[in-house]
């Protein structure tokens, strides 16, 4: 069967070239005689394959000295918790929300201490980004947190709120490597990589080195303190071995790519020709502001729940697959994330074109 154009949110399509890579070397990696899945993290081989992908990052984000790249487990969802174990000295924190994941973030770290909404969109259906310029972060917060870009809703920060000198922890898992970002803007960066990097299994967390230390919440884990993982250079415990290796491959495809610039290059004009296509249609609608619009993920309506039904029926039957909308908003959702290719998005919107003339009465 030929390969479906994959709009799922994650996990999300993967580069072809990458997949073909991991299949040639299933069952013998460089001559290793077996496959990185079978591999002990504690052998040579291994231990190059994760030196180098943390070397590729590192120089794909320009990721400063004093900051440790960690590839971890337990998905974002676990980070909500790992963020106020290790960051909240003085137990009180800012939480921007902008959608259901920094919503479930501000409601674990409500757990470990006092957490407080500065800025939220929820008044409409978290459809724009709040004005975050002068916002009443309270003095002593540890940190100011934000979901950069919000999968579900498909809106995207296009400015770093004004912290006030607060340190800043950000949610990138979906737009994690779909364009550059400076780094030292942030105290900790982290992301579920099934998105834009790779399989389910791993998230990647870049954090500032001076606050990587044993002063954490009482009766946090030892598996989740960042000093462990730190410490042991992502390797405390066995970690996903072939899902990072994967990662590797997607960092090394990124680099022959032309790097970060050239993929947001990439993102814009797919991004374009469907946000293009929602502005003119008169039976599909985008449900963001155009100024807070993300490039990953695109939702859009056509505000008759049927209709969406037999549009993501049809789509499906065509080859394209994983449209239907979040199930807390409904609607459809296409995510186009980098491995996604323009021709996927051209033939989209030709396929929605269609539909659009066969259902307008």
């Amino acid at each position: 069967m030929a390969r479906v154009y994959n709009f799922s949110a994650g996990p999300a399509v993967l580069p072809e070239e990458v997949l073909q890579e991991a299949a040639a070397e299933m069952m013998d990696y460089q001559g290793s005689g077996q496959s990185v899945m079978e591999m002990s993290h504690r052998s040579k081989v291994y231990d190059n394959i994760i030196k180098e992908a943390e070397a590729d990052l590192r120089d794909l984000l320009e990721i400063p000295d004093n900051y440790k790249v960690l590839f971890l487990q337990g998905g974002a969802s676990q980070f909500f918790a790992e963020v106020p174990m290790n960051l909240m000295k003085n137990k009180k924190a800012a939480y921007i929300i902008t959608g259901q994941w920094a919503k479930k973030a501000y409601k674990e770290a409500l757990i470990y201490g006092e957490a407080v909404a500065v800025a939220s969109s929820e008044d409409k259906t978290f459809s724009y980004i709040p004005d975050c310029s002068d916002l009443d972060i309270p003095e002593d917060a540890d940190y100011v947190y934000i979901c950069e870009n919000n999968t579900i809703y498909g809106t995207k920060f296009k400015t770093l709120p004004n912290t006030k000198g607060h340190l800043l922890v950000s949610d990138v898992s979906s737009c994690f490597l779909s364009e550059p970002m400076d780094i030292t803007k942030y105290g900790v960066v982290y992301g579920g990589v099934q998105k834009n990097i790779g399989p389910a299994g791993v998230v990647i967390a870049i954090i500032r080195e001076d606050l990587i230390t044993d002063d954490v919440l009482p009766g946090t884990p030892t598996m989740l303190k960042w000093k462990t993982q730190a410490d042991a250079d992502s390797l405390y415990n066995t970690p996903p071995c072939y899902n990072i290796y994967i990662c590797g491959k997607v960092f090394k495809w990124i680099k022959k790519m032309g790097g970060l610039s050239a993929m947001k290059e990439h993102n814009e004009k797919k991004a374009k020709i469907l946000y293009d296509f929602l502005d003119e249609s008169k039976m599909f609608k985008g449900t963001v502001v155009k100024e807070d619009r993300s490039l990953m993920n695109v939702p859009f309506v056509t505000g008759d729940k049927e209709l969406d039904a037999k549009f993501v029926a049809e789509a499906e039957k065509a080859g394209f697959v994983n449209l239907k909308g979040h199930r807390s908003v409904g609607g459809m959702r296409a995510s186009i994330y980098n491995a996604m290719p323009v021709e996927g998005v051209e033939k989209l919107v030709e396929f929605m074109k269609k539909f659009e003339k066969e259902n307008t009465k």
